[in-house]
């Protein structure tokens, strides 16, 4: 009997054992994290957008030949200022002097035609008062008459157009500017129409810089641009005159044109800054954080905010303006007094415990040091 009992309380023994051994032991708490934190507190931004930007003048013209031809002498160079009328280069125009010539010959060939015809009619007219022609014969003599008079515009037309193509020959300048470039050298052969040298017109110039698309909707048709030269740093005040419709297909940027107010005028080709007014930021409330709050999730950036009633903490969504050295300037999703986690933040999660970082303080020098003891060291 006594052994029975020891059985049963053995078996008992080893079901219990069992039974704790399936027992899904409890998980771990999850370890209050220690995080540095930073109040935030607004700040206004002092930036704008600026450019580089060139000096360009308002029109540029691309002078060349109404005639094809060898090119004999080009009297200007680059630089160079010109006055509206002067002669810019010279073509061989000994073939449109023949041309000239013949056109000058069949004008007297003409005459001659128009003068035997005008004696004709002359005569017949004196034989039909008479009777001796029928008026058919006058009418044939009077349309030969016209005929040979047609000629004759005709011909006289053919020496204007060659005479005109012979002054063709020169070129000279239509406007007073200056030489930007030269397109060609004597003894080349050129084709009517060939540019030969550019001329920046005097007058009003432009300050050209290209804008990337994502800021190309802000700026507008007379919106105020501040010009400041490279050179001298003097400030000019501009307005957009032009925004470029279509974006450049290599930079995928689009051109803005922006006229000098007043009579200011800057050497051409000069490089200067263009600050859009429309794309200043200054006087905005913004936040300052250092880059090591930052969390992504791939698409858009957050940051951990302290929940100070419950000690968690939670993620919260923010718009990132620009970025300054080691910090990021962020435009929106924090408000004054928020405390935003700055180091720790890739092993914190939603609703987490957390406890504030405090820096331990640096020990104070023993006061009962000897002075002798402190100078040595």
């Amino acid at each position: 009997m006594k052994t029975q009992s020891a059985f049963f309380r053995g078996l008992l023994m080893l079901v219990f054992i069992s039974l704790s051994a399936c027992t899904k032991p409890n998980p771990p708490q999850e370890p209050v994290r220690a995080v540095k934190v930073l109040v935030v507190a607004g700040d206004g931004i002092r930036s704008g957008a600026e450019y580089a930007a060139e000096v360009r003048p308002r029109v540029e013209s691309r002078l060349g030949f109404r005639v094809g031809g060898k090119l004999l002498r080009r009297m200007v160079e680059v630089g160079q200022q010109v006055k509206a009328g002067q002669a810019l280069a010279q073509l061989d125009a000994q073939d449109l002097r023949l041309s000239a010539d013949a056109a000058k010959a069949q004008l007297s060939a003409a005459i001659a035609n128009r003068d035997l015809a005008a004696a004709d009619f002359k005569r017949y007219k004196d034989l039909r008062e008479q009777n001796f022609i029928s008026a058919a014969e006058l009418e044939r003599r009077d349309v030969s008459l016209k005929a040979a008079q047609s000629q004759v515009d005709q011909a006289q037309a053919q020496v204007s157009a060659q005479g005109n193509q012979t002054s063709y020959a020169t070129l000279v300048a239509d406007t007073s500017g200056v030489v930007t470039a030269v397109d060609a050298e004597p003894g080349q052969v050129l084709a009517a129409g060939t540019p030969v040298v550019r001329i920046a017109q005097d007058g009003p110039r432009d300050i050209v810089f290209s804008v990337p698309e994502d800021k190309i909707t802000k700026l507008k048709l007379g919106s105020s641009v501040e010009v400041r030269a490279w050179a001298n740093q003097a400030v000019y005040q501009g307005r957009v005159r032009e925004v470029g419709a279509i974006a450049d297909p290599v930079t995928r940027t689009f051109t803005v044109k922006v006229a000098l107010a007043g009579t200011d005028i800057l050497p051409l080709g000069s490089t200067v800054s263009a600050l859009p007014q429309a794309l200043d930021r200054t006087g905005s409330s913004v936040f300052k954080l250092p880059t090591s709050a930052l969390q992504h999730d791939g698409k858009n950036a957050a940051v951990w905010v302290v929940e100070r009633a419950s000690m968690t903490v939670r993620l919260q969504p923010i718009a990132i303006a620009t970025a300054d050295g080691n910090e990021v300037v962020v435009s929106s999703g924090l408000v004054p007094g928020m405390e935003v986690v700055v180091a720790g933040v890739h092993v914190l999660s939603p609703g987490q415990k957390v406890t504030i970082y405090q820096q331990a303080a640096a020990p104070l020098a023993n006061p009962a040091a000897p002075a002798s003891a402190l100078e040595a060291k």
